[in-house]
């Protein structure tokens, strides 16, 4: 490997875009801590691909993941497609032995995530899902402090994600095709949030809206656990929300505030004492630093997978999202 870590962006979407201007611009921050540079990109369009090359000033432009991905001068590869596609990409990186950085979520079922957990491991790969919240230095903290006793016994959380829409028919959010609907895109991060702090639920009780392509428009959940504690999600792409997320126990509780999935402050609320505000240091750019960096430092160190995102964690996530889309109806086609 050489000093840097070289980037290949799979897919030149937005995503695929934020990502990139943040790897870029981070890379030119001194201290940054982020030794990184974006040397290719690869689409299923040629023209596609040279387009984002040139406006990003990427040196190579593939044609195809598969030429992406047997690319040499690629260390790892940031896949931005719709999450539909990311098993199928995922699965081509890493079958070249490449390190693989997807974003969330990692595949659109838990079965999905298996395989390609597996695939990484035969083949020494490294094998990360690009979920903001895992890699949230205020997150983190806030897990410190929950396993401090810092709120006492935790007894609830509620969390919450909604955009107001109108989406059309045509569009990816409605598009079963795509693995549309709320659950998916959204309701991830409540439920991921929901995992780290609470662990696997005991019981999954699922209620949704469909639109008329099937997918879910509004979802709500209710995950119980056999410690007493109980969480309180929704999700919905017809009714913009606050997006907050509340952690609340024994002895106080924690406020996260807009918007909760990647969070640079947070609150701690404790009885005859004044709210204590927990502060970050801001995030450059969009937010991708904390996982491309830690992504980094997993290749360095020669890890498969990461200690803030474990295979584990992940599949945990997906075999709730499998139980929920089970009772609400949601299915995807060729499932």
């Amino acid at each position: 490997m050489t000093s840097k870590i070289r980037w290949g962006i799979l897919a030149t979407g937005a995503i695929a875009a934020d990502f990139t201007r943040d790897l870029q611009l981070l890379a030119r921050t001194a201290g940054s801590g982020l030794e990184a540079e974006v040397v290719a990109v690869g689409s299923r369009s040629e023209a596609s691909a040279l387009a984002f090359a040139e406006r990003f000033d990427i040196p190579r432009a593939h044609g195809s993941w598969a030429a992406l991905a047997a690319d040499p001068e690629v260390d790892v590869v940031y896949v931005a497609t719709p999450h539909h596609a990311h098993r199928e990409a995922a699965a081509l990186c890493l079958e070249a032995g490449r390190a693989v950085l997807c974003e969330k979520p990692l595949t659109l079922d838990a079965a999905g995530a298996r395989a390609l957990a597996a695939l990484a491991r035969e083949r020494g790969a490294l094998l990360m899902e690009g979920m903001w919240m895992r890699y949230s230095p205020a997150i983190r903290r806030i897990s410190e402090l929950l396993a401090e006793g810092a709120i006492g016994e935790v007894g609830a959380l509620h969390a919450d994600f909604g955009l107001p829409g109108p989406f059309d028919p045509g569009h990816r959010l409605r598009d079963p095709r795509l693995g549309g609907g709320a659950l998916l895109d959204l309701g991830v991060y409540p439920v991921t949030l929901a995992q780290l702090l609470l662990g696997r639920p005991d019981s999954v009780q699922a209620w949704a809206r469909l639109t008329p392509e099937g997918v879910d428009a509004q979802t709500g959940l209710l995950l119980g656990y056999d410690g007493a504690a109980v969480a309180t999600l929704s999700c919905g792409i017809t009714a913009g929300t606050a997006c907050r997320a509340e952690i609340s126990g024994s002895l106080g509780r924690i406020e996260l505030p807009p918007i909760h999935q990647r969070p640079d402050s947070f609150t701690l609320h404790r009885p005859d004492r004044e709210p204590e505000v927990f502060r970050m240091p801001p995030t450059a750019g969009v937010g991708f630093l904390h996982e491309a960096r830690e992504a980094g430092r997993c290749l360095r160190a020669g890890e498969t997978e990461s200690p803030l995102a474990p295979w584990r964690d992940t599949i945990e996530v997906l075999e709730l999202l499998d139980t929920a889309r089970e009772q609400i109806g949601v299915r995807y086609p060729g499932e």
